[in-house]
């Protein structure tokens, strides 16, 4: 199920942040950091009113972001979307993989950007991670280029 998060979900999140990560850097993908994301981003998520978090039988499982676009990173690619939505943060707890929360969270992203009335979702990951390219692709989201600002590969979905 996926609700709005609050702030009392925030150390779960950092506690699951931090085992993704660790589970990345394991795979040689240099995605996040000790520290990012963090409480810090988190709780500003939550005040903007745009954390989304899984829950499964009441343990937050995994969560994602959705903000407008404003990072200036994305000024390096051409996009068809001028009001787009961006997917952030997208994460799953390694001990819930292969229960279709990605699968929920991307068709939740798609659903609220339609009614919100963006004209494109976008979503940005580091080269490396080819399991959330994966996914991303598997939602018809088109490769627009490389964010060198931020070394990521920058999706997009067209919502019109």
């Amino acid at each position: 199920m996926i609700r709005t998060g609050n702030l009392s979900d925030v150390l779960a999140l950092d506690a699951i942040a931090r085992r993704v990560a660790d589970e990345l850097h394991a795979s040689g993908v240099d995605q996040w950091s000790a520290t990012y994301p963090g409480v810090k981003e988190f709780t500003q998520d939550v005040r903007r009113g745009a954390l989304y978090v899984d829950e499964e039988d009441g343990v937050v499982a995994g969560s994602m972001s959705l903000l407008p676009e404003n990072d200036p990173a994305y000024g390096a690619v051409p996009w068809v979307g001028h009001h787009a939505l961006v997917m952030h943060r997208v994460m799953v707890d390694p001990s819930y993989r292969r229960r279709g929360i990605g699968n929920t969270l991307f068709a939740f992203a798609i659903a609220l950007s339609r009614k919100a009335g963006a004209d494109s979702l976008k979503v940005d990951t580091h080269p490396d991670n080819l399991r959330m390219r994966k996914l991303i692709e598997k939602y018809g989201f088109i490769h627009r280029g490389h964010l060198p600002l931020i070394y990521r590969e920058g999706y997009e979905l067209p919502l019109e």
